[in-house]
């Protein structure tokens, strides 16, 4: 069985072994595949994994001996599941992998956001308190979260993670999700999405990206939070309206934002965001410690097993 990686290099940048999945078949795996050659290099196998390229119906058609698709993450519109259905193609992904290191992820945005840990270390390296005349000094407003309202739109593993830590630093929360459950979840509070715009000190983003949720956080939005109160998101980019956002934090609207994802990434060096001031963005790489790709990695290979065995596991679609 030929088994081909399209684009392993994120999920292992050389860290991690790919022996296991080897021991599965014949396999290739492709630190990165432009799409101009993705046919060539999927050609001949019955398995292929990918992570950012698209598999589409047309794609499928061209690969006739393609029997399994692998995404190596949780989110799968890289796939035209519907042309996989019909072609017998089984799609499989990775769920709930990174769940604990995208929830502390959330957290190390907003304590940057709310200490400035990063940046007043920054200014100590370049002298900035060997020349203070006092003992101590900041140049941002330090906020505690003990008391905070923290409020979490969508309410899956990341979400409920999120809470449990918002929690633990002594904040309310506040939930917006399709299935509330109170009875399991006595410590939050089940509102509407206007009210939880309104209350929240935090808001931090764990929806899907559909037709619903694209611009979830617009203009009219921002308008009704605090003007002490961040963003945070490591969901998906378009989540946010970007320019709307980067408006909102020059105008002061809101305090600050801190960004995982953005709508287009790489982001292009003219995106208003990577200028407005007190947003913090890293590069989409909450998701990236080395027990959470180990983790993707193992249950990749696992669903390839499954598969082989005549038993798919995680099928999505």
């Amino acid at each position: 069985m030929k088994i081909v990686v399209l684009d392993g290099h994120a999920a292992n940048p050389g860290d991690l072994d790919w022996a296991p999945l080897a021991a599965l078949g014949d396999l290739t795996v492709h630190d990165r595949t432009p799409a101009a050659l993705m046919l060539e290099r999927a050609a001949g196998a019955q398995v292929v994994l990918t992570n950012k390229v698209l598999l589409g119906a047309a794609e499928m058609a061209a690969l006739p001996e393609l029997r399994y698709i692998g995404v190596l993450a949780t989110g799968y519109n890289v796939v035209d599941v519907a042309a996989a259905r019909e072609r017998g193609v089984v799609v499989t992904n990775v769920p709930a992998y990174s769940t604990p290191s995208v929830a502390q992820h959330v957290f190390a945005l907003l304590l940057e956001l709310t200490r400035g840990v990063g940046r007043h270390a920054d200014l100590v390296r370049e002298g900035r308190w060997s020349a203070s005349p006092d003992f101590a000094f900041w140049e941002t407003p330090q906020v505690e979260l003990a008391g905070l309202t923290l409020g979490i739109v969508g309410f899956g593993a990341i979400g409920q993670a999120v809470a449990r830590v918002a929690l633990a630093f002594g904040m309310r929360v506040l939930v917006q999700t399709r299935t509330p459950d109170q009875a399991k979840w006595p410590d939050v509070s089940f509102v509407g999405l206007d009210e939880l715009f309104t209350q929240a000190d935090v808001v931090s983003l764990h929806c899907p990206l559909i037709e619903e949720t694209r611009h979830l956080v617009n203009a009219a939005r921002l308008a009704t939070m605090k003007p002490t109160a961040y963003l945070i998101n490591t969901g998906r980019g378009p989540l946010v309206d970007e320019a709307a956002l980067a408006a909102a934090l020059q105008s002061g609207q809101i305090a600050g934002a801190g960004l995982d994802v953005l709508a287009q990434e790489p982001p292009p060096v003219d995106n208003p965001l990577l200028t407005a001031p007190n947003c913090v963005i890293t590069p989409h790489l909450a998701w990236a410690t080395r027990a959470a790709r180990q983790r993707l990695l193992d249950t990749a290979t696992a669903n390839v097993r499954a598969f082989v065995e005549g038993k798919p596991q995680n099928r999505v679609g």
